[in-house]
């Protein structure tokens, strides 16, 4: 299948070299947003040997390629309607797309009004194409991984998807800081913790997971508390100062009456020493399944990239979950797709295939 990646961040650099690696796929094009990076090698923006594919920034020139699907991974949180008009125009020119934003499209129905779905709908609707948005978290983390476990149930009362990470080795200082709001005075309100935005991010998740437990819910709800730095120190190249923000709690839950029953929860961390009594991770980070009920179950995933850090780890994750689905999200009728549409979608082919 012939595959553009689209822009070559944080993620994207990660799904580009994974396209080039995969034995299934072949790399029609690549879509960069700055003039450095427009016309080198895709080879050299993914940290592997040349591959005779220059990377554009002529959208047009690779929509006229018609590739059977794009990775979208082009940053969306702090530009939602460009984002959207971006899949849009994918869509309606007949191209498939796996993306990993904006994040509630991965399961938009109760998250968000349908006026901002429809365009997107009509789009694929349009352009014969399918979309699916996922990743690690919102994604397979809080998707397949609870599902998979459920199976094995006979009765659950709670179920929780949490995210324990240190991010302080997260390349990423306009989420760390601009989006998360770190190193923010507790009389500030960063963007993420403007009411409704926890839902509007993560009630995608919750709502997924009632679809397929066949759970009928009464109201999402979002709580947030914030832990202060105790002394000056630095992360990212910038100083967090005493007194600011240094760790983030939050939860968005699935409420039946007033119990909840379907939890969401990111423990985030810029030093691994802060907020002791919020939950510990495996590692330096996991993500973490409970289930209370019958049985009950704790199930940790620990993250380790191939450097030895967890959130390279989570941004591999992201992308090549992306990537190892395009076969299924081609063959998939047109439309939104959500991860109970798909298929299980192992990584088929790929042991050994990437083998340096």
């Amino acid at each position: 299948m012939r595959v553009v990646q689209w822009s070559t961040g944080n993620v994207g650099r990660w799904a580009l070299k994974g396209i080039l690696g995969h034995p299934g796929l072949e790399l029609a094009g690549v879509w960069v947003s700055s003039s450095a990076k427009n016309g080198r090698d895709a080879g050299e923006l993914a940290g592997v040997d040349p591959v005779g594919i220059l990377a554009t920034t002529d959208a047009a020139a690779l929509i006229e390629l018609k590739p059977d699907c794009v990775v979208y991974t082009a940053m969306a949180d702090h530009r939602l309607n460009e984002a959207i008009d971006d899949l849009c125009l994918l869509l309606r020119n007949g191209i498939n797309v796996v993306a990993s934003g904006p994040v509630f499209l991965s399961f938009p129905d109760g998250t968000v009004p349908p006026e901002v779905v429809e365009p997107v709908r009509q789009a694929a609707a349009e352009g014969g194409s399918s979309l699916w948005v996922n990743g690690i978290d919102p994604g397979w983390a809080n998707d397949w991984l609870p599902l998979m476990l459920s199976g094995t149930c006979q009765r659950i009362d709670l179920l929780r998807c949490s995210e324990i990470l240190d991010y302080s080795t997260y390349d990423n200082p306009l989420v760390l800081f601009d989006i998360m709001g770190f190193g923010s005075s507790p009389d500030q309100t960063p963007l993420l913790l403007q009411p409704g935005v926890l839902t509007l991010a993560w009630g995608s998740v919750v709502r997924q997971l009632a679809a397929g437990l066949d759970v009928e819910l009464d109201s999402v709800v979002e709580h947030h508390e914030r832990f202060p730095a105790p002394e000056p120190f630095t992360v990212a190249g910038r100083t967090v100062e005493a007194g600011t923000m240094a760790a983030l709690r939050f939860t968005v839950s699935g409420m039946i009456g007033e119990e909840p029953v379907l939890v969401l929860e990111h423990v985030t961390r810029l030093r691994a020493d802060l907020a002791p009594d919020w939950p510990q991770p495996v590692g330096t980070g996991c993500y973490r399944v409970e289930i209370t009920g019958e049985p009950n179950y704790v199930l940790d995933l620990r993250l380790v990239g191939s450097d030895g850090d967890h959130n390279t780890a989570g941004v591999a994750s992201t992308a090549m979950r992306l990537v190892n689905a395009i076969p299924a999200v081609v063959a998939a009728p047109p439309g939104l797709l959500t991860a109970l549409d798909l298929p299980l979608t192992p990584g088929r082919g790929l042991v050994w295939a990437g083998k340096p």
